[in-house]
């Protein structure tokens, strides 16, 4: 021991020697480490939603349901797993009549735009970074394996110190099982979801690719030229749908990255304006561009068809499936006029200028007239689309780059049909209507009339008049068939296509129907279509006589018979003026046949029972409101004599039509 040391008082040198003594053991023992995160246990991928602040909003009400509040949260979506997660989607299960102001690195899957209500709950997928790679392929690093939503939006009711969570998180890809979320304490749920060893898939993981889907209709959005600053895309839209029908469609989506569209070909604007650019960050980036023509700098465009007349023009048309005044027909009718199609050139901003960087637009949306209602996926990264070569040569050009957006037919709750049906037979005189505003109600109208009575009996030749003019003809009837007269009468049905289904004859090998529909709108339907669904009845379809029809095969059932206008014969008038306006009502354009059913495929059908009457009547691919009654046949008696003159009458009805 030195000098110094020898010096020490006693009691100072016994501290330092325990001190000493203890050293080596307290360093070799290990200290408590902190417990590691739940996601480290989780081999697969791990979903957390975690709620961080909120406060009341203005204004105040009185009711406490209906008081708006702020809140913040984070999605978190971790990939754990030993694949990548390709095109992450993910479900949080709002329940509190949310309002999304915000979200960060992730898009509504359904196409909604944001801000929007996502009170149902909604699906978010991922964008820009729409992939999540592993660990092993990246060495944990979690700007690639992860990804964290940040939401900002309105909640309804829930006052702190409550906490507005949802239901349930779960990963919304296929092939993986995810578990209930468990709650971490008051303001965070978690979920590990794994990959599900029954689920069965040809794809591959190790495919740069995803493959593309089926859908009802699919939007591929190629890339087929590429600049620094701008490139040219094509967007071809593809009916799958054997009832599926755009007319007049209109193709909207928003673009995410300042980008505008500077021209097209096949298809066009619906407004065509620069002046977003002119005053916006486009205008000061491209000084020395001529806005003037540009066509269209809006966020979200809308984009509509041209007409026939300029699919051969040399600055507008050339596009093969453009021009068609944006009818798009279901590929059982005519496979050639399934698809439309048109390209664009379109103009991007910083940071993205560089041929390479090509990020394609979202939330898409496409709808028509008097037509079923889609709802779109986001876009996905597909292999290139191939071309054939314009010169002619038998070769294929492939696409730069292409994605795949997968739409699909959706009946939205609340949703107001555009048609509707009404019923009649042979053995009841009477006409059972379409149903009270079954197109719903009108939101003013000059005359009181009942929006909940049911729809009064009419008699047959009040089909032929629009429904102001029925009211008269309803009361006589009746008042002829002892039949009680709501007050205030119904309203009408306010439809724009109305189809009538009268059973017309029943015989011991077959019978047959009656099928005219009604066109009250004062727009012309070239290429129309219906199609009725006979559960029990539909096999046995035959023929029709003045349509063309034929089978449908849905789902693996055939039960559904499929109609259109004879060739030369497919065009339904829309409503005209009568021989004298000031006095004769206006009338419905009108197309009508006889269809003929035989029996021998299915016996023990009961046609007054309601198998001789549709189940679902479709037009134009929009499905109809059906009657919520069946013509009556109370009056009918089992005795052998009754029956016998029942037939006598039919056939004389029969004679006299």
């Amino acid at each position: 021991m030195d000098s110094g040391s020898r010096n020490w008082p006693p009691i100072m040198a016994l501290n330092l020697f325990i001190i000493l003594a203890i050293l080596p053991f307290s360093l070799a023992q290990p200290t408590t480490a902190a417990r590691a995160p739940a996601s480290d246990s989780c081999n697969g991928v791990f979903l957390s939603y975690a709620y961080n602040t909120g406060a009341q909003l203005p204004p105040e009400v009185k009711d406490p349901k209906q008081q708006p509040y702020k809140f913040e949260s984070v999605l978190t979506v971790l990939n754990n797993g030993l694949d990548d997660l390709k095109s992450w989607r993910v479900f949080v299960g709002f329940t509190n009549k949310e309002y999304l102001v915000s979200a960060s690195n992730a898009v509504l899957a359904d196409g909604t735009s944001i801000p929007g209500g996502v009170g149902n709950g909604t699906v978010f997928a991922g964008y820009p970074m729409t992939d999540l790679k592993t660990a092993v392929k990246t060495a944990g690093d979690l700007a690639q394996m992860q990804v964290q939503v940040k939401l900002i939006g309105t909640q309804f009711g829930v006052a702190p110190p409550k906490v507005p969570m949802p239901s349930n998180i779960t990963l919304a890809n296929d092939g993986f099982v995810c578990p209930a979320a468990a709650m971490q304490g008051t303001h965070e749920m978690q979920v590990c979801c794994t990959v599900d060893a029954n689920f069965k898939t040809n794809i591959t993981v190790d495919e740069e690719f995803l493959p593309r889907q089926k859908g009802d209709l699919t939007i591929m959005y190629d890339v087929i030229s590429t600049r620094a600053t701008d490139y040219t895309a094509q967007v071809t839209i593809a009916n799958h749908n054997s009832l599926g029908r755009l007319d007049n469609w209109k193709l909207s989506w928003d673009w995410m990255e300042d980008e505008f569209i500077f021209s097209t070909k096949g298809a066009y604007p619906s407004v065509v304006d620069s002046s977003d650019c002119i005053f916006g960050k486009q205008g000061t980036f491209y000084e020395n561009l001529d806005f003037s023509t540009v066509l269209n700098c809006e966020r979200r465009p809308t984009i509509i068809d041209l007409p026939p007349t300029k699919a051969n023009d040399t600055l507008l048309g050339l596009v093969p499936y453009c021009c068609r005044n944006g009818t798009i027909l279901p590929p059982t009718m005519d496979a050639s006029k399934s698809v439309s199609s048109f390209q664009m050139q379109v103009f991007k901003m910083p940071p993205n200028l560089n041929r390479s960087q090509l990020s394609p637009p979202q939330n898409w949306g496409i709808k028509g007239t008097l037509n079923p209602d889609y709802k779109c996926g986001p876009p996905v990264r597909v292999s290139p689309s191939q071309f054939p070569d314009r010169s002619g040569l038998p070769v294929n050009i492939s696409a730069v780059a292409s994605w795949q957006v997968v739409c699909n037919i959706t009946q939205p709750k609340g949703a107001i049909p555009s048609c509707c049906v009404s019923f009649s037979a042979f053995y009841n005189d009477s006409v059972v209507p379409c149903n009270t505003c079954a197109c719903g109600c009108p939101s003013n109208t000059a005359r009181t009339c009942s929006t909940t009575a049911p729809a009064m009996l009419l008699p047959p030749k009040s089909l032929l008049v629009p429904f102001d003019n029925r009211t008269v003809k309803a009361k006589s009837w009746a008042d002829i068939k002892h039949l009680p007269v709501p007050n205030p009468t119904p309203c009408g049905d306010n439809c724009g296509i109305s189809i009538n289904w009268h059973l017309y004859t029943d015989y011991s090998r077959g019978w047959s129907a009656r099928v005219t529909v009604f066109n009250w709108d004062e727009t012309a339907f070239v290429d129309w279509f219906a199609a009725v669904q006979l559960d029990k009845a539909g096999p046995g379809f035959e023929k029709a006589y003045s349509f063309n029809a034929s089978h449908l095969e849905i789902n693996g059932v055939n039960n559904t018979v499929f109609m259109q206008g004879l060739k030369g014969l497919n065009y339904l008038v829309a409503e005209t003026d009568g021989a004298n306006p000031k006095k004769d009502p206006r009338v419905p354009g009108k197309q009508q046949s006889v269809l003929s059913f035989t029996k021998k495929i299915t016996p023990g059908i009961n046609l007054v029972g309601g198998d001789g009457f549709p189940t679902k009547v479709y037009f134009n691919g929009e499905e109809c409101s059906l009657p919520t009654a069946y013509p009556s046949s109370g009056y009918r008696k089992s005795t052998s004599l009754i029956f016998s003159v029942l037939v006598m009458v039919v056939a004389f009805m029969v004679m006299q039509q």
